[in-house]
This record gives C-alpha cells, structure tokens and sequence, in this order.
C-alpha cells in the first residue's frame, strides 16, 4: 500500500465501517503524508492540536477561489469570525445568555422520553430515524424557532450541504457543489423569511434574538443572517446524530461496558467524552496554510489542502495509553472531537446534554437488545462519520 493513496482509501466507501487501521498506517507514514493530488494529511495528536491553534491555518475556501460568496463563521478566518461568532453566541450562551442551553435539559430530556414510548420489547427499532436523528432535529428546531412540521424540507437541503461540504480526492463534484450551493440559497431564504415574520413580535428563540436585536452594531445584515441561521440548523442536528447512533453501537458492541454504565450511571458524562474520543462523529477537517508552515520537519507550503484527521489523532498511542480501547472509566479525555482552537465546536455544549440524555434514556433498553445487522451500513459521508441506519432488536 502507497501512503500517497491514503486519503483515497480512507474516504472510499468500503472503509467506511472500519477506517482505524488506515489511520495507523497513517500516523506510521509520518506526522505529515503527502498524497498524490498534492494535499496533504496530517494523523498524529500533537501535531492536529498545534495546527487547529495555529493562526496561519486558514478555514476559508475563498484563499482558494472556491466560492464568492461569503461563507458562514464556521468558514472564515479572525478578525471576521470572531466578530460573527460572537454575534451568534449572543442569544446562545454566556456571557450574554448563560442560562440558555442548560435550561433545556428538562425539555431534552422530555422529547427523549416521548420519543422512546413506541419502543416495545421483542420490536426492531432503528435508532437512527426513530431516535438518534428526531432528537437533535427537534431540539435544534425549538431552539432557532422553526416550525418542526417543516423537517423534511430542510433534511433535503441539509442532505445537499452535507455532501458538499466532504472531503472526496479526485473526485468531480462539479455537480454536488452545485446542489450545495443551491440548497444554501433556499434554506437561506427560508430562515430569513422566517425571522422576518418574528421582527417587532419576538417569540423565546434564537431567530427572534437575532431580528430583534437593540443595537445596530450587533446586528447581522440580511446575508450574514441567512448564513448563520443555515449552518446553526445543520450543525445543530448533523453531528448529534451521529455521536448517540455511534454510541449506541459502541455499547452494543461491548455489553461489559454497557453493564457497567447501568450499574453506575454518573459514569455516563464521562463515557460520552470518551465516544467523543473512541467513535467522533466528525472525523476531519481540511484547513489551508496561507504562509510556510512546518511541521516535524515537513514545509507545507501556501495554498496546500491540509487534511487533519480528528479520529486518527484521537487513536494516537503516544497521547492516549491503548488508545483503541473504548473505556468510559479513563481518567485523561482531551480528545479532538469538537475540534480545537478558535474553532472549537459552538454546540459543544448542546451536544453533550444531548447525548447524555438519550444514551441515559436508552442503556435500561439495550442490555437484552441486540444489533440486527453489524457493520450497519454507514452514511456516504467521509468526514461526518457515523451508520445511516442502525437496526436494533429490542
């Protein structure tokens, strides 16, 4: 095997269930590999943490002329990022709204219960579209202010962006980015319009705050709004549900640790950090460097795709001790499952709650179930990795 064809096998499909031992490869070939369509891939734990901190790493496509448009916080370098993403986390979290995200454990918790009553012992339940995706999709819903009877016009939008937004060597994707990009202008005006109907008749949600807000210097512009409100919708719901159906499966996969959990349930916030360590639900980000950068040894010259594999480094045995075991007791987490630095996941939080919740819910159901198929089939995407369904045999 050729390290210069790892980032083509690792997102090929068929190493979808088990990318893993292409991450050994990777991190064995060196902290930086270089690949054949001239990117490069970077596996090692130490060295992801220092690039996602470093300020020459820049997120945004257009320092390669990828898009014209200007592409949501998520995607832009300091000092614009900082100003929208402060702006955003307004009506979201602290310092101005501190209370927020912990006030709906209560709610989290009641759409979970709601959610399991159909569950009947000796029935097949897919975790995926009867659990693991409503949640979060319902949670993200309440929280923008977007009716949830609107779902499936979104999932298709969300569906389109997701593909996009992948990361697939030697691949056309004339034709996805064009469906991506055509979706972000309908969900777009979709979400404006609807913050629109809330100007000068707030409701309790983020799209009211973000109309309504008091100061015109802290307001978004039409666009900026549009941009954000798209990728708090998507992000709010994507990796959520990849995080509680990896769970799940892990859990499955390994009753004794399942037991344990019933057996102590404090454990559980612990256990949910180390999944976000042992199965992320985002396995890689790409960033380019817009000076030399060097790395271990290795100059990385501007304008090159560097593609930093989260999963790969949170495997990595010279930061983690038997990093391939899954152990919700391990006392040392520090994973790179919501990334690092300035970029550092905005739904952290939520995320956690989340999946504390449904995982808490679930763990009295699954010590008699059992998985119906192993591996599940997974989801075409690459960099948010997780089963596109999970059958279950409760």
């Amino acid at each position: 095997m050729e390290p210069d064809t790892l980032l083509a096998r690792i997102t090929d499909y068929t190493s979808r269930p088990h990318p893993y031992p292409l991450y050994a490869e990777l991190r064995e070939a060196g902290p930086v590999v270089r690949q054949a369509d001239g990117s490069c891939l970077v596996g090692t734990y130490h060295e992801i943490a220092a690039l996602l901190h470093d300020p020459r790493m820049s997120v945004d496509p257009r320092t390669r002329g990828e898009v014209t448009h200007k592409p949501p916080f998520l995607r832009l370098d300091d000092p614009e990022h900082h100003r929208l993403r402060t702006l955003a986390m307004r009506p979201f979290g602290p310092p101005h709204s501190p209370g927020r995200v912990d006030a709906m454990r209560g709610e989290i918790d009641r759409i979970t219960e709601g959610l399991m009553e159909p569950f009947e012992a000796g029935s097949q339940v897919d975790i995926v579209d009867d659990f693991a995706y409503p949640l979060p999709v319902t949670v993200i819903c309440r929280l923008l202010g977007v009716p949830r009877e609107d779902e499936p016009l979104f999932r298709a939008w969300s569906d389109a962006l997701v593909a996009a937004a992948d990361v697939r060597p030697e691949a056309d994707t004339t034709e996805a980015d064009k469906a991506g990009d055509q979706a972000r202008i309908e969900m777009g005006g979709y979400l404006v319009n609807l913050a629109e109907q809330r100007r000068g008749r707030p409701g309790d949600d983020m799209l009211s705050a973000f109309v309504n807000e008091p100061d015109p210097a802290l307001r978004l512009t039409q666009e900026e709004l549009a941009e954000t409100a798209v990728l708090l919708l998507i992000a709010g719901h994507e990796t959520t549900v990849n995080l509680i159906t990896n769970g799940v499966l892990t859990l499955l996969r390994q009753p004794e640790h399942l037991d344990h959990l019933r057996r102590e349930p404090a454990l559980l916030p612990r256990a949910v950090e180390e999944l976000l360590r042992y199965e992320p639900p985002v396995h890689m980000r790409e960033r380019v460097p817009h000076a030399d950068i060097e790395v271990s040894g290795t100059t990385i010259s501007p304008g090159t795709s560097v593609v930093l594999v989260l999963a790969s480094g949170n495997r990595d045995p010279k930061r983690f001790p038997d990093p391939d075991r899954f152990d919700p007791t391990r006392p040392d987490i520090e994973h790179l499952g919501f990334g690092g630095g300035i970029h550092l996941c905005y739904g952290a939080p939520l995320a956690r709650i989340e999946a504390e919740s449904a995982l808490g819910a679930l763990i009295p159901w699954l010590g008699s179930a059992r998985l119906s198929q192993d591996p599940p089939p997974y989801r075409q995407n690459a960099m948010l990795r997780g089963p596109r369904h999970l059958p279950v045999d409760l």
